[in-house]
């Protein structure tokens, strides 16, 4: 029998003379056959395409496959269920923008000036995972929500770091399950962004559901079907009637986000594009709600994920690694075949999905960083609350920075307006109020198998003192060698970012889309002394 090696013929051409040339028995010539089309066929192979769904202020519980009885997600388990469902992801920060530009940069909010801060800029130098994967032949775009909210294009970006947008088709107000919903018909949408990759490209996509943000249509969800004694309510807030409307609204908002996936879901099996499509499923923070959203406690920064490729994945699984949403963009970059660029500070993710085993995969990734600095404008001086905190299998160590700021803002508004919000601060007096809207001390430490919803401080206790101070030791070393502000000696350049959406006519500088003089000059001063040169932050501070 003749035997030939992969890579022998370089075309059709060489096979066909070669034929000529040569007696074949037939079993020959199927070997020959197989050998010769195998590379022709792996070489033409589409890369797969990448499609991202991430909601919008919602945690980790409330899917299905993550143990919600009241939030019906049949999509989101599906996926669940034939690929990798994650049980301790993190986003770097609880709110929409910062988060968001984490998960573009593939690197924490401290590590990305003035985007890691909510509805400031984007510098034009942060690498973001779209722009090179359209480098590497992809077709990008989105629909719904982007990186928002912020100024992307006063650096010069010409899109959104997310890609171009396809947002020209919506829904009628009244098909909608809530009126605060968004009316952007994000499945027709999607076919609209795969009808305009007219080659055929890979295509990576962003599904950016407004939904679970706010306002809520109030009892929308008992409208809807909903039975208020089905919802289960975080042992953070009170549990009644007020609270259980407002969990349900939230609900079938989840759900909603659940029906526009499973119709893209459709479309690519529609098209043949399913096998060859990683899909990926997580949101960019916390649920809405006092002490969620805006807050470093698990349902604030503890995110659902899961992550399907049907064609290379093996399913039904799932990893107890610690990871961040920060891992996603190296991530795609690897799946796309692309060199993972050197300032990407999260880690790929592909050891995990490529394993064929569930739980602990790697033992090094045993904890997840996350933080937070500017929420909105609710200080004085516009001044943020800065928090850094660690996240292990037992313990949430949480570190305010400036304890001697208000967590929750001048007239409470570092807490999105809702009917929970409204009731609880009607209500002052009752302990769980106390407990979301009161200030709070340097260090919290929380045992999370206990005292799942965080109300139990710990960091009193001399008995958790050693724990405390290696997580704080553990802490200032990946944060020092991230380069952060708060740990390099220039903490004051974060209170200089300007803020691009509204500000309040609260005492101090208030000014929009503007830095604050004041702290520019400080945090010039603070990096001159510690030996850094930032000539582009300093351009764009004179600038605005």
């Amino acid at each position: 029998m003749i035997c030939y090696t992969l890579g022998y013929f370089v075309n059709i051409r060489d096979f066909i003379m070669l034929f000529k040339r040569s007696i074949l028995s037939s079993v020959d010539y199927i070997l020959l056959a197989l050998l010769l089309i195998s590379p022709l066929v792996a070489a033409d192979k589409k890369p797969p395409n990448i499609l991202l769904a991430i909601g919008d202020d919602i945690s980790w519980k409330h899917f299905g496959c993550y143990g919600s009885d009241f939030i019906k997600t049949p999509h989101f388990d599906a996926l669940a269920k034939q690929g990798v469902k994650f049980m301790n992801a993190y986003c770097s920060a609880p709110g929409c923008s910062p988060s968001r530009a984490a998960l573009l940069t593939g690197r924490h909010i401290w590590e990305i000036e003035e985007a890691g801060t909510h509805a400031s800029n984007f510098p034009a130098h942060l690498t973001v995972y779209t722009e090179e994967l359209e480098k590497s032949g992809y077709f990008t775009g989105y629909t719904g929500k982007p990186w928002s909210p912020g100024n992307y294009a006063i650096n010069g970006r010409k899109q959104n770091p997310a890609g171009p947008a396809y947002n020209k088709r919506k829904v009628k107000q009244d098909e909608l399950p809530g009126k605060g919903m968004s009316r952007s018909n994000y499945a027709a949408n999607f076919e609209d962004f795969i009808k305009a990759n007219s080659d055929n490209k890979p295509f990576c996509f962003w599904f950016g559901a407004h939904e679970a943000h706010r306002k809520f249509e109030y009892k929308s969800g008992v409208k809807n079907g909903k039975k208020l004694k089905d919802a289960i309510v975080p042992g953070f807030l009170p549990d009644n009637e007020v609270i259980r409307h407002d969990m349900m609204d939230y609900a079938i908002e989840i759900e909603y986000f659940d029906k526009h996936l499973g119709d893209m879901i459709s479309f690519l099996k529609e098209i043949g594009e399913y096998d060859n499509t990683v899909i990926i499923v997580t949101a960019d923070n916390g649920m809405a709600f006092p002490r969620a959203k805006a807050n470093n406690y698990e349902y604030g920064v503890r995110m659902p994920l899961i992550i399907s490729w049907p064609q290379s994945v093996p399913g039904d699984r799932t990893v107890t690694d610690f990871v961040s949403l920060i891992d996603l963009a190296p991530t795609f970059m690897e799946i796309a075949g692309s060199n993972v660029p050197e300032i990407m500070s999260g880690k790929s993710l592909m050891p995990q999905l490529k394993s064929q085993e569930s739980g602990l995969l790697d033992a090094s990734r045993s904890y997840a960083l996350t933080g937070r600095e500017r929420h909105t404008h609710a200080r004085e001086e516009n001044f943020t609350y800065p928090i850094r905190a660690m996240h292990t299998a037992r313990f949430n160590y949480i570190r305010n920075l400036k304890p001697e700021r208000s967590p929750v803002g001048i007239e409470l508004k570092d807490v999105d307006g809702c009917p929970t919000h409204e009731y609880m601060t009607q209500n002052r007096a009752d302990q769980l109020s106390k407990i979301a809207y009161g200030q709070r001390p340097k260090e919290e430490l929380y045992d999370k198998i206990n005292d799942p919803y965080c109300l139990n401080n710990l960091a009193s206790n001399p008995e958790y003192r050693p724990l405390m101070d290696d997580m704080w030791k553990q802490i200032q070393e990946d944060l020092k060698e991230a380069g952060d502000p708060r740990f390099c000696g220039y903490g004051d350049i974060w209170e200089s970012y300007p803020r691009y959406s509204f500000t309040r006519k609260y005492p101090g500088f208030n000014k929009s889309k503007c830095y604050n003089p004041e702290y520019v000059k400080r945090a010039l001063k603070q990096m001159k002394a510690a030996g850094i040169k930032n000539d582009a932050y300093e351009s764009r501070a004179k600038k605005f």
